[in-house]
């Protein structure tokens, strides 16, 4: 087989013939004239080079038996064998010549190279497959370059050991995925391993970690129990991936929750983590949403830090977009945040979102929010069917490239029996001190219309006057005493115009106060207080409810 003439088509001879043209002497010029040149250096001009080989010249053969790299020549649709060198040999063996590729390199037909040998006959471009790992164990990068001699067309397959090149991306691979496992079991183990559930709503949330090599997030959620019925709901987003946007989500989450205990309205809980975030990470960015549901209000009221828009969807199947008021995000600083309000009436669903359910790369950010809402109208059952159904119509699969976080509630409408289990009563406290005995002649008639056992009873009416005692002392008016009871607990609140916040104390011997709220304290499963919108204060305590109450 005479190799020449493809030989000349090796990497490099182009350019070394190239070369030997530049390199060719011109002919003489006239001696005479400005440029002329000395006897002597035309002496040297004229010897002739010395003779150097070139690539045209060498013997293929035995060029291509001593490449370390494993060469092969097949030639035909059948790929027939024509040469192996000797580095081929040692690789896998010696190998009969003349026989089809199949059948003579078989360890070619297992790596899928045959379809690749025909794709190079048809179109007469070179081909290249990266880094497959061959039956001896080690890696090659094959290059398939198609190959004409006289009237036979052929390959010649060029396979270069890659093996270090391979394990060391593997390795590399193999600590992304140590690092995503670390992050996501963090992230996992951050976000509550199981949420609270309201007496009033009924909550469901579903996480999904981003799909691609370390690419956890910091999205989070959490669902926090204020007392008196109320209930906070938050979710955000710490911009950035790997184990310090999880480390930055729990640092947030924790400090959520402690914000959360002081009771305050969403827009001041957003005030303190704003400069908390700062002080964490000032390069780290961070949305949130904080909301809070009073079952006695009927609305969710809520503050946002740059996060996207909360849906609700009413018992039409209408949706409602609560995007405003939207403050930038958690750690920017000199903003104020406000709160807003969007209702939330019995048999109503809503839903707090990240990004990556709904931002892609192709399309605009509004649209994803619209397919949301779409999908959202036509939602129904649980909470956690909701979830899911919201999930897959958003396309979110285990190799979705950002996470995911989802929070669900729904304040279910309630019928028949069960809402004989939800009532409320209210009493406006008009007057002076005849107010107190008023107060505990409603909250004795309501308790037993509500068929409280009699030591449940005492303990409510007794609670109730002491709170009523407390506001006509140290309050203002307008003056409302609530009862309220679920499924659970039984919560007695009372509301006035001042906004000082009592607290409880130890009274000495001598003093005719200040026993009042250690009373409620000592009695009560609960108790405590926050200033209410628009001034004053709310006072409450609950006691959990016996088991078989009715």
């Amino acid at each position: 087989m005479n190799f020449t003439r493809w030989s000349a088509r090796l990497p490099g001879t182009q350019r070394r013939a190239a070369a030997r043209t530049d390199h060719t002497v011109a002919p003489d010029r006239p001696a005479d004239g400005a440029g002329s040149v000395p006897s002597a250096r035309a002496e040297q001009l004229t010897q002739q080079a010395p003779y150097l080989p070139a690539v045209d010249e060498l013997p293929a053969r035995e060029v291509l038996d001593r490449v370390p790299a494993l060469v092969a020549l097949v030639h035909g649709h059948d790929h027939r064998v024509a040469y192996i060198n000797d580095s081929y040999v040692t690789a896998f063996g010696l190998r009969p010549l003349g026989e089809p590729t199949r059948e003579s390199l078989p360890e070619l037909a297992e790596l899928g190279l045959l379809p690749l040998l025909d794709q190079v006959l048809r179109s007469g471009k070179p081909r290249t497959l990266k880094s497959r790992k061959a039956p001896d164990g080690r890696s090659y990068t094959f290059t398939c370059t198609p190959v004409t001699e006289a009237d036979h067309a052929g390959v010649l397959v060029f396979a270069t050991d890659v093996t270090d090149h391979a394990e060391a991306a593997e390795r590399l691979r193999a600590s992304e995925r140590r690092q995503r496992e670390t992050a996501v079991t963090l992230q996992r183990s951050l976000l509550p391993q199981e949420l609270e559930q309201p007496d009033d709503l009924r909550i469901a949330a579903t996480y999904h970690p981003g799909g691609t090599e370390a690419a956890v997030g910091g999205d989070w959620y959490d669902v926090i129990t204020l007392g008196g019925g109320r209930t906070a709901l938050v979710i955000g987003d710490v911009m950035g991936r790997g184990v310090r946007a999880a480390a930055v989500m729990g640092q947030l989450r924790t400090a959520v929750r402690a914000y959360a205990r002081l009771d305050l309205p969403p827009h001041e809980v957003l005030q303190l983590l704003d400069g908390l975030a700062a002080e964490i990470d000032a390069n780290q960015i961070a949305t949130c949403v904080y909301a809070i549901h009073d079952p006695n209000e009927g609305r969710l009221v809520y503050a946002s830090a740059g996060h996207l828009p909360i849906l609700v969807r009413d018992e039409t199947g209408a949706v409602q977009r609560a995007d405003e008021p939207t403050g930038p995000p958690l750690g920017t600083g000199g903003w104020m945040h406000a709160s807003g309000s969007v209702p939330l009436g019995p048999g109503s669903t809503a839903v707090l979102y990240t990004d990556g359910l709904v931002e892609r790369r192709d399309a605009d950010l509004d649209e994803g929010i619209e397919a949301l809402e779409a999908a959202l109208s036509g939602a129904t059952g649980t909470p956690q069917v909701v979830c899911d159904r919201l999930v897959r119509s958003a396309g979110v699969t285990a190799d979705h490239d950002d996470d995911v976080a989802v929070l669900v509630l729904q304040h279910p409408a309630r019928t028949g029996p069960d809402s004989e289990l939800f009532r409320n009563a209210a009493l406006e406290l008009l007057g002076g001190v005849e107010a107190a005995p008023r107060a505990r002649a409603f909250a004795s008639g309501v308790l037993t219309s509500w068929r409280f056992p009699a030591d449940l009873h005492d303990l409510g009416v007794l609670a109730a006057s002491e709170l009523v005692a407390n506001s006509l002392q140290h309050g203002t008016p307008p003056m409302r005493l609530r009862l309220r009871r679920t499924d659970r607990r039984l919560i007695i609140e009372v509301t006035d115009g001042d906004d000082h916040l009592p607290r409880r104390r130890r009274a000495e011997a001598g003093d005719e106060s200040g026993r009042g709220i250690a009373i409620v304290a000592t009695i009560a499963s609960n108790w405590g207080s926050r200033r209410t919108p628009g001034g004053g204060k709310a006072v409450w305590c609950e006691f959990v409810l016996p088991k078989g109450a009715p």
